[in-house]
């Protein structure tokens, strides 16, 4: 079964995603063990590195070989500067990016349990970050054959979507929560990617597969997704369900493997847009796989022959 989508060919547009959505300084933590209240621990290791969901997953598309292009805001403080000269480095194209001088950057305290690779995230967000959606750049929203939301900024994603759309270029969401304006947003996303949590929050129904079944009835996309960690993933396409188990690799830190599943996910797509959903879905669970065995969102993020390579090995290639 194939996503029943058309992907703009490679020359009808400069770029192969172009994603609107967050980026952020991650600040980690690493412990022994999860700290019970008023304890005291030594820190395994602590790291400042660039994270955020649209900034992982454009990386790792970047990685992978694919022309990508972030939208979105910077603080204008140390943090802001770290992640905007990451991403350049990396290779992701920033035309459609802008500073707010006066505002601080995104960050996270992330603290990982170093017995199982787990996390739990503490973040915060300066208002000032937030775009306007009448401000949205649209040649540079419509410039990729595929856009990327991830739903934090709703009402403004839901424009960014609608504009797309309006131009032919299928749309992909990275959803974890249910925000003001999630449902309009839904209306106008052809490939939804959501986080575990998500579908049963949205309907309000028991279980990943009902819940996710619910979504699928209610908005219709070409392709519902439920990421489950070491589960592997739930996906739903023409009324099908097709579960995917996830590659059970040493694991040092989940962080980012959500997004990492959304970069595997746009990269096997783009390389083969009639490929079978299956290949699809079995390389966002590898590259998911392989993003934990570092720390941090970025640092693991594959290459194309260590992808080929696990995927060989799986008998997925």
């Amino acid at each position: 079964m194939r996503i029943p989508l058309a992907l703009p060919p490679p020359a009808a547009r400069p770029f192969d995603v172009v994603g609107f959505g967050l980026n952020s300084v991650d600040l980690f933590a690493v412990v022994a063990e999860f700290p019970t209240n008023s304890s005291k621990q030594r820190l395994q290791r602590f790291a400042r590195l660039p994270g955020g969901p649209t900034a992982t997953t454009l990386v790792g598309c970047t990685r992978l070989g694919w022309r990508t292009r972030y939208i979105g805001s910077f603080g204008g403080d140390e943090h802001g500067r770290l992640v905007r000269r990451a991403l350049a480095e990396a290779g992701v194209d920033l035309a459609g990016c802008r500073v707010v001088a006066n505002a601080a950057n995104q960050f996270a305290v992330i603290l990982v349990d170093g017995s199982s690779g787990e996390r739990t995230v503490l973040w915060d967000r300066d208002p000032a970050l937030e775009l306007d959606p009448a401000d949205l750049p649209q040649d540079l929203l419509t410039s990729g054959r595929t856009l990327l939301v991830d739903g934090h900024e709703a009402v403004a994603s839901a424009r960014a979507a609608a504009l797309a759309r309006a131009a032919g270029i299928p749309t992909v969401i990275d959803i974890e929560r249910v925000r003001p304006g999630t449902l309009d947003l839904l209306r106008d996303i052809d490939v939804v990617i959501a986080a575990e949590e998500f579908p049963g929050e949205l309907t309000g129904l028991d279980g990943a597969g009902a819940a996710l079944q619910a979504l699928y009835a209610e908005f219709r996309p070409a392709v519902a997704c439920v990421t489950l960690g070491r589960e592997g993933s739930l996906a739903i396409c023409q009324g099908h369900e097709i579960r995917t188990p996830a590659f059970h690799l040493p694991c040092v830190d989940t962080t980012g493997a959500g997004d990492a599943f959304r970069a595997g996910f746009l990269a096997a797509w783009l390389a083969e847009p009639d490929a079978d959903l299956d290949r699809v879905l079995l390389a966002a669970n590898a590259v998911a796989g392989l993003n934990c065995r570092r720390l941090g969102a970025w640092d693991a993020l594959p290459r194309p022959d260590e992808l080929a390579a696990l995927l060989s090995r799986a008998g997925g290639m």
